[in-house]
């Protein structure tokens, strides 16, 4: 016999360590990984791989993302330099 699930439930398979499997499957996003998003942002525009009246807002996009990198940027500086 088939079991069918109903809406909201879930099938389970039963693994073990399935808590710890989930946590290490999370994504990571890192501040290097972001940096480097501004880059291929920078190229691809500067390739053309955007249409006009999509350069509003990848600009927009890009702009958020670089002043955030900016002000996370030197903090991380000044946290490894020892004080003077």
């Amino acid at each position: 016999m088939s079991e069918q699930l109903d809406q909201g439930q879930v099938e389970t398979t039963g693994a073990v360590g399935g808590e710890q499997s989930a946590q290490a499957a999370q994504p990571e996003l890192t501040i290097q990984d972001l940096q480097n998003l501004r880059a291929i942002i920078d190229v691809a525009s500067q390739r053309g791989a955007f249409r006009a009246a999509e350069m509003q807002a990848v600009g927009v996009a890009f702009n958020k993302l670089n002043d955030f990198l900016n002000a996370v940027a030197p903090a991380k500086t000044e946290e490894s330099q020892p004080a003077a």
